[in-house]
């Protein structure tokens, strides 16, 4: 038309901080905050009595350890299916409720015992606190990340999981340093009560979550938030039945094997540099601190950037590739600091890229899939790995096997596991097709645009939504 000026082109926003380095798009930045934060009081409880469990596991001998992971096994399996019945019939923040406040009260009882009773605290005490913590362990991080599986989607799994999960390595390397410092003014027994404040502060900021992110696996506004339904055996069913499944229940089960000999490995060798409980406890607890910052160096630098450009497959490899490669260079040289960079790197590269990359897996299955499936993995199969690498392990001891023995065992079971972690990235990249939209956007929607007010016209409701 005549004397019409063409439009302004659009101005194209440059890309901030957070997008450049992790890829937070607009939208999710207060969701990745909290969720990291979550996870941030998760992993500093956890990390603040790990060390006091392993001190208290290994002071009957690496027999009664192996024999610890076998009642940890079994136990954990006779909590799966009162998990199950749990997420059937609760919705979620009173599944979260019940879980992290289950075992806030379990610190709370322990550290009475200690407080009150002392003299009935003897080597059964300190088993069953072993036990109990060992459970709490993967049912609390579990819970976490079934949660964040649920509510993300693909692409974002695979963009913000690493970025959320810096937030736990910040709270693994937390924990410990206040251990350091709370030990000989508090006492150890106060510190059961700290932990359990952070449990608690976790599940406050599981509910904010829970407000902030939409149940996108809700088939309708009322299944919103509801409980799963199914049966309480419907996890380990599904796993058995379908092969994607069982696919990341076998991952998890040759990773736990493959991390039970690195323990053991450990284990034996801290005995003979560390004399008593104290000294082990503290040789433990400064692997677990170089351990995450390691840890951190991965998760800021390049896991999100690797999972993006080569895909969960790859980032899935990487760790049997590595885990390999340490026990061979253990095997030739078999000193304590190259076993201090074996734990560390695999550790490492367990929760700083593997970890992510396996979460991100579950963004592609069901809401029942999401809880039930996913406990029965990461809480029994992942046990049933400990047992297994536990049993195995002790039985090369018995035979007469050095580590060059174990290596013999890891190299095959490396190449199994690294063909299972690229045939999972491709399976999850299959799955997530359907799903994806043309254009990369946040899940997360904006807020509706009000209705335009033309000339004349009455002034638009504010009740629409």
């Amino acid at each position: 038309m005549r004397g019409s000026t063409p439009p302004a082109p659009t101005a194209r926003r440059r890309p901030g901080l957070l997008q450049s380095l992790a890829n937070i798009r607009h939208g999710e930045r207060a969701a990745v905050a909290v969720a990291a934060l979550f996870f941030f009081c998760v992993l500093t409880a956890l990390m603040l009595l790990r060390p006091v469990r392993d001190a208290l596991g290994m002071s009957q001998g690496m027999d009664q350890v192996r024999w610890l992971f076998v009642g940890t096994a079994l136990v954990t399996l006779a909590v799966n299916p009162a998990f199950g019945w749990l997420a059937a019939r609760l919705r979620r923040f009173p599944l979260l409720a019940a879980t992290y406040g289950f075992f806030a009260v379990g610190l709370a009882t322990f550290w009475a015992l200690l407080r009150f009773a002392p003299g009935a605290v003897g080597d059964t005490s300190g088993q069953v606190f072993y036990v109990w913590f060992s459970v709490f362990n993967l049912f609390a991080t579990m819970v976490f990340w079934a949660l964040l599986a649920e509510r993300f989607d693909a692409d974002q799994g695979k963009r913000l999981f690493a970025p959320i999960s810096v937030g736990g390595t910040l709270g693994a390397i937390f924990g410990p340093w206040l251990t350091s410092r709370l030990a000989e003014v508090v006492g150890t027994p106060a510190l059961l009560l700290v932990a359990g404040a952070f449990v608690l502060a976790a599940l406050a900021l599981g509910g904010w979550l829970l407000r902030l992110l939409p149940d996108r696996k809700a088939a309708s506004m009322r299944e919103r938030d509801g409980p799963v339904g199914g049966s309480a055996w419907a996890g380990l069913r599904a796993v058995v039945r379908s092969p994607y499944l069982s696919g990341i229940a076998g991952y998890v089960l040759l990773m736990t094997v493959m991390a039970t000999f690195i323990y053991f490995t450990r284990l034996q060798m801290v005995a003979d540099v560390a004399g008593d409980t104290d000294a082990r406890a503290a040789v433990m607890g400064r692997i677990d601190m170089w351990t995450q910052i390691a840890v951190l160096v991965l998760q800021v630098t390049l896991t999100g950037r690797l999972i993006q450009r080569f895909g969960l497959g790859i980032a899935l490899a990487l760790l049997p590739v590595a885990t390999a490669v340490g026990f061979i260079g253990l095997a030739a040289y078999g000193s304590f600091v190259v076993l201090v960079v074996l734990e560390a790197g695999n550790r490492a590269m367990q929760r700083g890229i593997t970890r992510p990359a396996r979460e991100a897996l579950f963004t592609v299955l069901g809401r029942e899939d999401t809880y039930k499936a996913k406990a029965a993995i990461d809480t029994f199969v992942y046990r049933s790995g400990d047992v297994l690498g536990a049993q195995v392990e002790g039985l090369l001891g018995r035979l007469g096997f050095a580590l060059g023995g174990l290596v013999g065992v890891v190299v095959p079971l490396a190449f199994a596991w690294t063909a299972l972690g690229l045939w999972l990235g491709r399976a999850h990249a299959r799955r997530a097709a359907p799903e994806a939209a043309p254009d990369a956007s946040p899940s997360f929607p904006p807020p509706a645009a009000p209705p335009r007010r033309t000339r004349g016209s009455a002034a638009p409701s504010q009740d629409f939504p």
